[in-house]
């Protein structure tokens, strides 16, 4: 296989589909280690009568009313989209790299942020659909506060995408499109970021430890995440489904589901109803995401040196 290191520009390329399957490798292993964390996060962000704030408590509540498994429920179907997902991610953002960096040593933040959200929008596009079935997949049992709430009734990932279409029209796969879409911002911020830090920290020929990669993904992702964590529990809710007073109908009828849940949550609970589970949420995402990012990192340094490409990944 030929070295392209300088003159392919194309999508399809190797070193593009390693970074791919790394991304996708780190994603799996990461968010498998702290997934009770966003059991924990999703049911607080859905079910907003749930007194409980701190995920410890809400973690052992859980465990106590519904089983110690009830804390990995959905994991199969979460698994398999977020490895889809963060295949087409890192596919995508790699792919933009060589079109957009080419004849440069280094990217840019300005480039990083424009590659970070083409990608965030093509995956959104691409991969909603899973997302949809894993949120309702990941709440169907759950023993519900929220009176607003109804349960789903899903045998397993092809019953819930037949059942959906079936009741509800292939539409609703779509659910959440519009937060998801604005919420592109935040793997961007993030992605952006992690690659300025990772170019501070590689100048001079430095070599960059897994604590430094560690710490480096942990900072973006929590930068990110705080910033656009209301769209994100808006994004739960809509997923789900299963809200009575939930509008629907098109790209208004999607905007005016955005800002009444926006709005309500703000009525019932205050403007912090809107950061409830926050804890939870960066507790798992930024440490999973900083997982990720190591396990991302050797997975693709280790390939490209034994199929002895001796490819330095560029930032």
């Amino acid at each position: 296989m030929s070295d392209n290191r300088g003159s392919a520009v194309g999508l399809l390329s190797y070193d593009t589909l390693v970074h791919a399957v790394a991304g996708a490798m780190g994603s799996v292993t990461a968010m498998s280690v702290f997934f009770p964390l966003d059991t924990a996060r999703i049911r607080l962000q859905v079910d907003e009568n749930r007194k409980s704030k701190s995920t410890p408590v809400i973690l052992a509540e859980i465990a106590k009313e519904e089983g110690l498994m009830a804390l990995y429920r959905g994991w199969f179907p979460v698994i398999s989209s977020l490895c889809c997902s963060n295949f087409v991610y890192f596919y995508t953002f790699n792919s933009l790299k060589r079109i957009m960096v080419t004849g440069e040593r280094q990217s840019r933040p300005g480039k990083d942020l424009i590659m970070g959200f083409i990608a965030g929008a093509v995956n959104v596009l691409l991969t909603t659909p899973m997302w949809v079935v894993n949120t309702r997949l990941k709440l169907q049992g759950a023993k519900f506060r929220n009176e607003d709430l109804h349960q789903t009734h899903y045998k397993g990932i092809f019953d819930a995408f037949s059942q959906i279409i079936a009741n509800e029209g292939v539409g609703t796969l779509w659910n959440g499109t519009l937060p998801s879409l604005v919420l592109v911002f935040n793997p961007a911020v993030q992605f952006m970021f992690y690659e300025g830090m990772k170019r501070r920290a590689v100048r001079g020929g430095k070599k960059v430890s897994s604590l430094e990669i560690f710490l480096i993904g942990a900072i973006a992702k929590a930068i990110a995440t705080s910033a656009t964590y209301p769209l994100q529990t808006v994004q739960a809710i809509l997923r789900f489904g299963q809200c009575k007073s939930q509008q629907t109908g098109g790209l208004l009828g999607s905007l005016r589901n955005v800002l009444y849940l926006l709005m309500d949550r703000i009525k019932r609970n205050g403007v912090l109803g809107l950061y409830k589970g926050l804890e939870a949420k960066l507790l798992q995402t930024v440490l999973t995401a900083a997982l990720m990012f190591v396990v991302y990192e050797k997975i693709a340094a280790v390939t490209f040196k034994l199929m002895g490409l001796n490819k330095k990944l560029k930032h």
